[in-house]
C-alpha cells in the first residue's frame, strides 16, 4: 500500500512540476497581444455557459405550450412566448452557443501554436547545446519522436488548461444553483454525488492507464529508432543480406507496441463503460424523482423535459472533465520526456561574460593536455605542441592513439581534465564557444551533407555568400566543372546524407565550403583516408589550395599526405612518441619509420596490381597454357 502510495505522490510531483514549466507558454509574459487572446477567449468560453444555461428553459416553455399549458415568462417579451417562437428562441439559443464557442477556439488558435512553436524551437536549441557525448550515446530517431509527440501533447494541455478547467466547474456550480430554486437540494445531492463519483472513477482509472501510455510511447520510441537506424544504414543492410533479420528487430518492437497498444484501447474501453454506468444511475435516480413529481402534479411535463435537457447537457462538461484529465495526463506523460531533455544541462557552457576568441596570428598551443571519456579510460597523457602561425602540423599514428581526439578538443566539444588548449595565448575554456569555431574550418573523414542542394550545402559554410563566391569556391575546391556537366547544376539534390555523390564529389564539396568560410585556423581529419589513391592525390591538391597560408593541423592515416607538413607529431598510447620532419623521423628508424614502410609496401603492391588490371584489360598479359603432367 505504501508503495503505491509513493509512486501516487511521485506522480503527482512530476506532473506539478512538468505544469510548472509549461507555465510561461501558456501566459508568455513577453506576449501582451496573446495574453488579451486568452482573456477573451474566455471571456466568450463564459458567455457560451450561459447560454448554454439559458437552452433548456425554451425547451421546458415550448413543451409546456404544446400541452396547453399558459406560462407568463418574467424575461422575455410577451411576442416571444408562442410555442413557435419558443422553439425559434431554442434553436437560436443553440447557433449562439455554438458561434461563441467557435469563436474562442479561433482567438485560442495562435495561443496555442505560439506555445508549440516556442517549446520546439528551445527543445531543438538546446539540443544543439548538448555535448557530442550526449548525442554519440542517443539515437535520432528517438529523438526526433519524442519531439514530435511533446509538441502535440503542448497545444491539448494549453488550450484546455487555460480555457476549460475554470468555466467547467463555473458551469457545475451554475447547474446547481438553477436545480436547487427549482427543483430542490435532493436533486443537486443527487447529482452531487454522481459527478464525485464519476471524476473519482475517471481519476483512478487515468492514472492507471498512465504508465500503459507510457509503455506504448517507449516501444512506438524504440520501433521508430530501429527504423530510422535501419534506413540510415540502408546500403550497410544490403551488404550482408539482414534484410530479415532488419525486419524481425523492427517487428519485436512493434509487437511490444501492439500489446501496450492494445491495453490502451481496452482500458480506454473499461474507462468509458465505467463513466456511462455512473452517470446513467445518477439520471435514472433524477429522472424517476421528476417522473413522480409530474404523477403528483408538482411539476409539469415541461419540467420533467427541462431535467432532461440539463441532465444531457450536464453529461458533456462532466465527459469533458473525464476527456481533459485523460489529455492532459496522457499530454504531461507526452511532454515529460521533452522537458526530462531540457533539464539535461549541457556539458561544454561559456564561462559569464566570456569574451569572443580574437585571432590575429592564429598560434595554437597544446601544454600538458590531460584528456580521457570516461574517468577509467584516459586518451590522452600530457601532451604538448605548438602549431605556429601558418604553419601546418600534422597528427599520425595507430588507431585508438587520440589523433581524432584532438580536433574535438579544439572545437570544444568536450573540456579538458588538467593542461591548457590555447589560440594566440588565450584558453578555449574562456572564449565563447561559437567565436572559436567560427575561426576553425573542418574538413572530416566522412563528410556527412544536407538532404538539399549541392549549392545549399556549399554555401554553408557562409549563408550570406553570394552566387558568385559560391561558383568560385567550387572552382577552387575543383568541383566547379563536375558540377556544371550535371543537369540541374548547383540545383542538384544531394540526396540523404549526401549518397548520390561519391566520396570524393562529397569531400570536394567539404573542402568548397570551407574555402567559403575562409577560417584562419584548418582542421583536416584523415580527409583522405576513405578514398582510392588517384582521388586521394587529386583531393590533396585541393586541400593545399584550402590550407594555403592558414594554421592547419593534419590528422592523418596515410603517411604519403602529410611528408610536406612542417612538423610530424606521432602519438602512441596517448603520448608523444616521435615529432619531426618527415626525413628526420625517416631517419630515427623508430615508430614513423615503422608505419612508413608498411603503407609503402601496401602501396607498391596496390600499385603491381593496378598495372597488372590495366595490362590484362589492354590484352598485353600473354597467359601461358597450362603444363601437362609427364607421362
Amino acid at each position: 500500500m505504501s508503495t503505491d502510495t509513493s509512486k501516487v505522490a511521485e506522480t503527482d510531483k512530476s506532473t506539478l512540476a512538468t505544469v510548472k514549466n509549461l507555465w510561461p507558454y501558456m501566459w508568455p509574459s513577453d506576449r501582451p497581444d496573446l495574453k488579451l487572446r486568452v482573456l477573451y477567449a474566455a471571456v466568450f468560453l463564459i458567455l457560451a455557459k450561459l447560454v448554454t444555461a439559458i437552452v433548456p428553459f425554451f425547451f421546458k416553455y415550448a413543451t409546456d405550450a404544446l400541452d396547453g399549458l399558459d406560462q407568463e415568462i418574467a424575461w422575455l417579451p410577451l411576442a416571444l412566448t408562442t410555442p413557435i417562437m419558443l422553439v425559434v428562441g431554442f434553436n437560436v439559443a443553440r447557433i449562439v452557443m455554438t458561434g461563441l464557442n467557435q469563436l474562442r477556439d479561433a482567438l485560442f488558435a495562435r495561443v496555442g501554436q505560439h506555445a508549440v512553436r516556442q517549446l520546439a524551437d528551445r527543445t531543438f536549441v538546446h539540443m544543439h547545446k548538448l555535448s557530442l557525448r550526449f548525442h554519440l550515446a542517443r539515437r535520432t530517431g528517438g529523438l526526433s519522436r519524442i519531439i514530435e509527440r511533446g509538441t502535440k501533447g503542448i497545444e491539448i494541455i494549453v488550450r484546455f488548461t487555460i480555457l476549460n478547467t475554470l468555466p467547467t466547474i463555473l458551469e457545475f456550480a451554475l447547474y446547481a444553483v438553477i436545480f436547487a430554486v427549482y427543483f430542490g437540494w435532493t436533486y443537486v445531492a443527487v447529482i452531487a454525488v454522481t459527478v464525485w463519483a464519476y471524476s473519482w472513477f475517471t481519476i483512478r482509472a487515468s492514472d492507471w492507464r498512465i504508465q500503459i501510455r507510457r509503455d506504448m510511447n517507449e516501444s512506438d520510441t524504440d520501433a521508430n529508432s530501429k527504423a530510422i537506424d535501419s534506413l540510415l544504414n540502408y546500403e550497410t543492410v544490403k551488404y550482408f543480406s539482414n534484410e530479415e533479420m532488419e525486419s524481425r528487430r523492427f517487428d519485436a518492437s512493434m509487437a511490444r507496441y501492439e500489446r501496450a497498444a492494445t491495453r490502451t484501447w481496452t482500458s480506454l474501453g473499461w474507462l468509458n463503460f465505467g463513466q456511462t454506468l455512473i452517470f446513467s444511475v445518477g439520471m435514472l435516480a433524477c429522472m424517476i424523482m421528476s417522473a413522480l413529481a409530474v404523477q403528483r402534479g408538482e411539476q409539469t411535463i415541461g419540467d420533467f423535459v427541462l431535467i432532461n435537457m440539463f441532465l444531457m447537457q450536464l453529461s458533456v462538461p462532466l465527459n469533458f472533465i473525464g476527456f481533459v484529465y485523460r489529455e492532459i495526463r496522457q499530454g504531461l506523460t507526452d511532454i515529460e520526456a521533452m522537458f526530462d531533455l531540457l533539464d539535461v544541462p549541457p556539458e561544454v557552457v561559456d564561462k559569464p561574460q566570456a569574451p569572443k576568441l580574437k585571432v590575429q596570428d592564429a598560434c595554437i598551443k597544446f601544454e600538458n593536455v590531460d584528456f580521457r571519456y570516461e574517468s577509467d579510460r584516459p586518451i590522452l597523457k600530457g601532451v604538448s605542441f605548438a602549431v605556429p602561425a601558418g604553419k601546418t602540423v600534422a597528427i599520425v599514428g595507430p588507431s585508438g592513439a587520440g589523433k581524432s581526439t584532438i580536433s574535438r578538443l579544439l572545437f570544444r566539444f568536450y573540456d579538458i581534465q588538467k593542461g591548457a588548449i590555447t589560440i594566440d595565448d588565450q584558453d578555449l575554456r574562456d572564449v565563447q564557444q561559437e567565436s572559436l569555431r567560427k575561426m576553425i574550418g573542418m574538413v572530416p573523414q566522412d563528410t556527412v551533407l544536407f538532404n538539399d542542394t549541392i549549392a545549399y550545402n556549399i554555401r554553408y559554410g557562409r549563408m550570406d555568400a553570394t552566387e558568385e563566391e559560391v561558383i568560385e569556391a567550387a572552382n577552387r575546391a575543383q568541383i566547379g566543372d563536375f558540377i556544371k556537366r550535371l543537369p540541374q547544376g548547383f540545383d542538384t539534390p544531394v540526396g540523404e546524407r549526401g549518397l548520390k555523390l561519391s566520396g570524393g564529389e562529397k569531400q570536394r564539396v567539404a573542402i568548397a565550403r570551407t574555402l567559403l568560410k575562409a577560417p584562419p585556423i584548418l582542421i583536416l581529419d584523415e580527409a583522405t583516408s576513405a578514398l582510392d589513391t588517384q582521388t586521394e592525390m587529386e583531393i590533396k591538391t585541393a586541400l593545399d589550395i584550402v590550407s594555403e597560408n592558414r594554421t592547419t593541423v593534419v590528422i592523418a592515416h596515410r603517411l604519403s599526405t602529410v611528408i610536406d607538413a612542417d612538423e610530424i607529431i606521432v602519438l602512441e598510447d596517448g603520448m608523444i612518441a616521435e615529432r619531426g620532419c618527415h626525413d628526420v623521423l625517416l631517419k630515427q628508424d623508430g615508430l614513423y619509420a615503422a608505419m612508413w614502410n608498411r603503407q609503402l609496401e601496401a602501396s607498391e603492391a596496390e600499385q603491381l596490381l593496378r598495372a597488372a588490371q590495366e595490362a590484362d584489360e589492354r590484352g598485353l598479359v600473354v597467359r601461358h597454357p597450362p603444363i601437362e603432367p609427364a607421362e
